[in-house]
């Protein structure tokens, strides 16, 4: 080896060593953890009981700041453009990670721009009616869509939001046609449920738990515990469960090392009894936490998913 290549092996053996060092000592400052929804949201509050966990597992602080706007794009878009080193975390739905850079070609991120540490949360979906609607099943549903095509109305939060996709994806499997009429939140779905306006709602379980309508059916693989007289979509005959999930993320190009400790801290913080009783307490099933490799399979999975949803809706060029 020459005096030029004995240099540039020392160089490189000086770099890995440096880097090497960084990864054993992180994290040696506060770690910004970005929550793009508002304070008291269920990903905020879930948000910061991991951070919480994740501070004790790793004698750090790590603190969560809100950056809302354009759901979720604003705040996922600044912990993409910053430096992968394990100090500017995302805590997030997949809808931000999939749908809105499919949508979005001005996000500022798209779907390769984050490593998944672990899933640590899901968000599933139901089909909710007036307590007096005779709507009893989802098949009493698709039989009056089919009697009627496109009369049969339902509401939901927004063209391209995990419930309208639900729905979506529920009258593909049925082969009906269902007339969706779109609202700013949940709580508007089920004020408008309430009042009759419409025929049916689709909303997260977490906002139709106390919201005084009936919950027909839920959209996941089994029941969930908090609600065991539901029956899934796929018990009903249809199969379909679409669900909303996320959990925490890096930039692209974090040191394996460092993505290790933040996984088995979150693996910890996940599932400790602290974190757990808050998850079930907020409707979650039990079955909310991954590690990174199931959780970036699940993404990219939904990845697929979302864009032959959207292709369909001719919401992608």
């Amino acid at each position: 080896m020459g005096r030029g290549g004995l240099i540039a092996a020392l160089t490189l053996t000086g770099l890995l060593a440096a880097a090497d060092a960084r990864a054993q000592s992180y994290p040696e400052r506060p770690v910004e953890i970005v929550v793009a929804f508002s304070p008291g949201a269920v990903t905020d509050v879930l948000g910061r009981a991991l951070a919480d966990g994740l501070s004790k597992e790793l004698g750090q602080r790590f603190v969560i700041v809100n950056k809302t706007g354009a759901t979720g794009a604003l705040g996922a878009a600044a912990v993409a453009r910053a430096k992968p080193d394990g100090y500017s975390l995302l805590f997030s739905p997949a809808v931000s990670l999939t749908v809105v850079p499919l949508t979005n070609k001005q996000a500022g991120y798209d779907t390769t721009s984050f490593e998944p540490i672990c899933q640590a949360f899901v968000n599933e979906m139901v089909v909710v009616v007036h307590p007096d609607s005779p709507f009893r099943t989802a098949a009493d549903l698709v039989a009056a869509a089919r009697a009627k095509p496109g009369v049969v109305n339902y509401a939901h939060l927004g063209v391209g939001s995990i419930p309208h996709l639900a729905m979506v994806e529920f009258a593909q499997v049925a082969n009906v046609e269902f007339n969706a009429i779109p609202f700013k939140g949940d709580a508007d779905v089920m004020q408008h449920v309430l009042g009759r306006q419409v025929d049916f709602g689709a909303v997260t379980l977490s906002s139709a738990a106390s919201g005084g309508l009936r919950i027909l059916a839920l959209f996941g693989n089994h029941r969930n515990p908090s609600i065991p007289d539901v029956p899934t979509m796929r018990e009903q005959g249809f199969e379909v469960a679409p669900y909303s999930f996320g959990g925490l993320l890096a930039p692209a190009g974090l040191p394996v090392e460092i993505k290790g400790k933040l996984a088995n801290a979150c693996k910890v913080a996940a599932q400790s009894e602290t974190y757990a009783k808050l998850a079930k307490s907020l409707l979650q099933p039990s079955d909310y936490y991954a590690d990174g490799a199931a959780f970036a399979q699940a993404l990219e999975k939904d990845v697929a998913d979302k864009t032959r949803l959207l292709k369909g809706l001719g919401s992608l060029n």
